[in-house]
């Protein structure tokens, strides 16, 4: 389905942009994604519990760049948080990167 600004992106959605195309989301415990153009970027697993603030997000970049501002989630339980790639994992401790996959 395409997405507008304002829709929700669920475990398991998978996000591509067109060549010409870029994507911008922000989940609910601050993290920030921007994907570049001809990108795929799976939401494989986000849970967030704003009340104690705890919670676990898995993304995988099948294929493109990433931009990331890590939120909450990254911030207080970087173990709870990572991104993968067709060839590698990272894990995260609170940062701010870019990853691209072939």
């Amino acid at each position: 389905r395409k997405v507008r600004s304002g829709d929700a992106v669920f475990p398991n959605d998978r996000i591509q942009t067109a060549a010409d195309g870029a994507a911008a989301l922000t989940l609910r415990d601050g993290t920030e994604l921007v994907l570049g153009p001809q990108a795929q970027l799976q939401v494989a697993g986000f849970e967030f519990e704003p009340t104690t603030q705890s919670g676990s997000l898995l993304l995988s970049l099948l294929h493109g760049s990433l931009r990331m501002v890590s939120g909450l989630i990254a911030k207080l339980q970087p173990e709870k948080a990572q991104v993968k790639t067709p060839t590698l994992v990272i894990g995260l401790r609170g940062t701010d990167f870019i990853v691209e996959a072939p």
